[in-house]
Formats: structure tokens, sequence, C-alpha cells
């Protein structure tokens, strides 16, 4: 793994880290989109044939088969689904924002209503490994928010069946109806909808760079999430940090996908040292150490801070998916952080924490976009109506200004209608 001096590594190729190139598939996607539009199920079939290797006879999993799940699962695993379920709804549920008015003027009232959307598409990644945990976080913030629809899309099984533990997951957390369908095909059968699935008002999930493509290209007839790429941390540490804890933070990191990123940005260069050292002895022991040796050779990097307020400044800028802070005082560097998905203070809380069970959500945003993204929440869920009343004294009170404002701009209807009830209340 590289080691470098922070004033040194100017270089773009550190910000840029592992984003995914959509551009490349754009093409291909482009043309998956407009044939499930066209064709629906028959295209659905046609590209799980191609991309999965399966006939695909019911799209829909039955009820039955969901609720069965249960019964084939250790009972070990059931109940840690479930805790991790009512940790996640108890820190979601806090999420939602009161409704409120006030007054901004003698006779104007104005505030905000809460509203859940109607429908939500939830994509469920497989592939490399099978992510129950994606479905309680996606499910449940939107089962918290209110939304009546909540349906998931996972990729099948080769045998065209789909996990129990997937299909347990979203019994726990709640979710209406589950396809057996994936890639950017499950996108577009979500954001237009099929004669078996149905369109829904928002999607969201991770996936891989086809799901990412397909979400981009169909963002207006939908609303998605974010576009997320591969998974990612940034390490702040002093002298003080268990080089152990880092090293396994930044190996568990790097098992994801061959293109995540993980950094550690430390003010002593002998912390940075033993973490090379650890890690190069522990990894070739891991069960996915193929993964994460490619990971940590791409996109592995310790960088040898001047000062923690520097390394503040260079996480900042990176805006990483996951930070983890492990310094003599966690808390008060995290005041300064600006840019960043889901922020672990202290040595005893690693990424793993978050991604299972202490409720916060692990679909975050990515490659940066923690500059303008937060990560998924029960507020992704809900919209946000504004509400306002007049009575004679409003009516009065605004009279001047809005009719003014609107013959400036040359609305003259926008200026009679408000005259008119001028003209009609109590003076």
């Amino acid at each position: 793994m590289k080691i470098i001096k922070l004033e040194y590594q100017e270089n773009t190729e550190v910000f840029n880290r592992s984003k995914l190139d959509a551009e490349g598939v754009m093409d291909t996607v482009k043309s998956i989109l407009l044939a499930v539009k066209k064709d629906g199920d028959t295209a659905l079939r046609q590209y799980t044939k191609k991309f999965d290797h399966v006939d695909l006879n019911l799209i829909r999993v039955d009820d039955d088969v969901i609720n069965n799940s249960l019964k084939n699962l250790d009972d070990k695993l059931i109940k840690a689904l479930e805790k991790a379920a009512n940790n996640i709804a108890k820190f979601h549920k806090a999420q939602i924002p009161d409704e409120w008015m006030i007054e901004v003027d003698d006779g104007v009232v104005a505030g905000q209503i809460i509203r859940p959307l109607d429908s939500v598409g939830c994509y469920i990644p497989g592939g490399r490994a099978v992510y129950p945990s994606t479905i309680l976080m996606t499910v449940i913030p939107a089962k918290i928010a209110g939304v009546s629809r909540i349906i998931c899309c996972t990729p099948p099984q080769s045998d065209g069946s789909v996990n129990d533990v997937v299909l347990a997951a979203a019994k726990v957390a709640g979710a209406t109806e589950i396809y057996k369908v994936g890639g950017a095909q499950a996108v577009a059968a979500m954001a237009y909808g099929t004669e078996t699935i149905p369109k829904v008002d928002k999607i969201v999930g991770p996936g891989n760079i086809f799901v990412t493509a397909a979400k981009k290209l169909v963002y207006g007839d939908v609303d998605i999430d974010f576009p997320a790429g591969p998974s990612e941390v940034l390490i702040i540490a002093d002298e003080t940090g268990n080089p152990d804890y880092i090293a396994i933070d930044m190996m568990a990191q790097a098992e994801h996908d061959p293109n995540a990123a993980c950094v550690l940005v430390t003010t002593s260069e002998t912390l940075g040292l033993k973490v090379d050292q650890i890690i190069n002895e522990q990894s070739v022991q891991m069960k996915r150490n193929k993964i994460i040796t490619e990971s940590l050779e791409k996109y592995g990097l310790i960088i040898i801070a001047p000062s923690i307020d520097e390394a503040i400044k260079f996480s900042n800028k990176y805006a990483p998916e996951h930070l983890i802070i492990m310094t003599e005082n966690p808390e008060e560097v995290v005041k300064n952080i600006t840019n960043a998905g889901s922020i672990f203070l202290g040595e005893l809380t690693p990424v793993s924490a978050g991604d299972y069970g202490s409720g916060t959500n692990h679909v975050l945003p990515t490659s940066g976009c923690a500059r303008m993204y937060s990560g998924l929440s029960a507020e992704s869920f809900i919209k946000k109506p504004t509400v306002q009343r007049l009575n004679d004294k409003g009516v009065i009170n605004l009279n001047e200004m809005v009719t003014t404002l609107a013959e400036y701009e040359g609305l003259y209807a926008h200026a009679e209608s408000f005259k008119k009830r001028f003209n009609n209340v109590k003076k």
C-alpha cells in the first residue's frame, strides 16, 4: 500500500479514486431501458436469460415462499435480523420532521405538512454476496415514512430462486412485493412499469455500474436516491490510534469490492507504518484476500499529515462515504467535519456497526458525493408540501406588496386576482 506525505498528494487521482465510469456502459443501458419500456416482461425474461443465465417463469416471488423463508433459517440469524430491524426503525423514526405553522405577518399563516411517497422501489444487489442488510436499510425507512407500496427487485440465483435470508429480511422489514429481476432491466421495470412490476415514484439502493447508469438515465421519470459507486472509508488517526483496529477496518472495507477505496490519514508516521505492516501480514489470511489485495493495491493509501487540522481539511475535500475518527478526542474533531456520509467516533466504533446494527443507514453517497448528498433516511421517502392561509388582515397587509411585484413582472392577472379580494374584504 502506498504511504505518502500529505503535502505531496495534490494529484486528482487520489480524489477521483474508484469513481464508476458509467459513460462506458450508457449505450448498452439505454438499449435495455428502451426494450423494457417497449416490451415489458418479455424484455425482462430475455435480459435475465442473457445476464443471469436463468429462465425466468414467475417474476414475482410468491407470498407463501416469502412467509416460509423464515422457517428455513437458523434462529440466531432471524434474531439478528429482527434486532437490526428494531434499531434501524428506532433511529429512522426520529428523523421524521414535525408539521408546523407560523404567522409570518398579521393575518398570514404559513407552514409545512408531511406526506409520504405513494410507492418506492428498492434495488437489492446480488453477485459477489447476499445483502439482507440492504433490504432492512431501504425498506424500513420507507415503511417508517408511511409509504404504502414498497417493492424490492433483486437478481435471481442460478436456480431461479431468491436466497431465503433475502426473503426473510424483506418480510421482517415490511416489503410488500419482491421481484426476481436485477441489473439495469430492474431499474427500467420500476421506472416505467411492466405487466408484472409496478411503476414506482422513487428508486433507491446500491448496485453495479449498470444499475448506477440506469438510475441516472431514468431520473426525471422517477426520483432516485443518488448515484452510488464502490464503497470507501477514510480514517483520521493521531498517535493514540489503535493500529490493529485501523488495519482490520481498512481490510473490512476493501473486501467489498476490488474498486473499494481505503485511506488512512494520520499525524503519526510510526502508526502508519505499523498499520501497513499488519495489513501485509494479515490480509493473506482473510477469506476474501484476493479482493482485499486488489482493492488496497489500487486505491489503498496511507497519508502522513503534519497536523490534525490538515487531516480534517483533506477529509472534507475527499468527502468519504464512511469516516472513522480514531483520535484522543474524536468529539472535538467531528465539530470541524463538513463532508461525510456517515461518521464513526472512537476506536470502538467500526463501520460494521453502521452497516448492520447501530440504526444509522448504510446506503450512503460515494466518490465525493457527500459534498452535496446525505445518506438514505426516512426523509428520503417523504414530501413537504407548504400551506398558507390569509384572512382579511392578511389580504390588506400583503396587497400593496403582491400587486406591485406582480405588475412589475408583467403578470397583471396575478395582480388582479389579489385586488379582487382586497376590494371585498373588511377594511
